[in-house]
Parts: structure tokens; C-alpha cells; sequence
């Protein structure tokens, strides 16, 4: 048994997911100065929210459709190359690139490994 492939973890993640949907929505200001910073659109930031909740129902479908929750990693990989990719654009810090870095190293091994069946 794995963190990684814990229905838990899944769960955890979407909460996650959720809560930095709202923050994106609000925005926050370090949000807001973190998406002037790797140059994202304006006409971009308002779906951030819409696409970050989409993965949270996504992710939350591991305990019904393990597969799309699989695809929902999957996506969310995509979705964090390209961040990592922004931040190295602008050469952004490194501490401000971790983040982005974290979750694209997380996604990935998720992706592989894949969700476990439910208990």
C-alpha cells in the first residue's frame, strides 16, 4: 500500500484542489502577483478556478471511476509542465517555481502508479 495510490490521498488533493480554486477566484494577492509574474492572461485567470474545480471532481472519482482518476492525474501533469514551463519562461525564482515542481513530480508518480482498488 502506497500514499500514492490511497483513495485518500485523492481525497486530500481535491480538498486542496477546491480550496485553491476559491483562492484563485477571490484571487488572493499573492496568487494574483504570481500569475503577473509568469505573464499568465487576464482572459486566462478566470477559468483557473472553473478548471482547477474540474479536477477536484475529477480526482474525487477515484472512489467510483479509479480510471478517470487516473486521467485527472494524467491532466493535472499536463497542467503543471506547463506551470513549471512559466516560471522558467520568466526565470522565475526557484522558490517560486518549487511548488509548481512538487506537484508536477506528484502528479507524475500518481499517474504511473495509478490508484489502488477501494477497500
Amino acid at each position: 500500500m502506497s500514499v500514492l495510490t490511497s483513495p485518500k490521498t485523492y481525497t486530500g488533493l481535491a480538498a486542496f484542489q477546491v480550496a485553491d480554486a476559491v483562492a484563485c477566484a477571490i484571487p488572493v494577492p499573492y496568487i494574483a502577483k504570481a500569475l503577473d509574474t509568469v505573464q499568465c492572461p487576464q482572459q486566462v485567470r478566470p477559468i483557473l478556478p472553473i478548471v482547477k474545480v474540474a479536477s477536484a471532481v475529477g480526482l474525487l472519482s477515484v472512489h467510483r471511476f479509479p480510471v478517470l482518476a487516473r486521467v485527472t492525474t494524467a491532466a493535472l501533469t499536463l497542467y503543471f509542465i506547463l506551470a513549471v514551463g512559466a516560471h522558467v519562461r520568466v526565470r522565475d525564482s526557484i522558490p517560486n517555481t518549487v511548488p509548481a515542481a512538487s506537484f508536477l513530480a506528484l502528479f507524475t508518480a500518481m499517474t504511473l502508479r495509478g490508484p489502488r482498488p477501494n477497500d
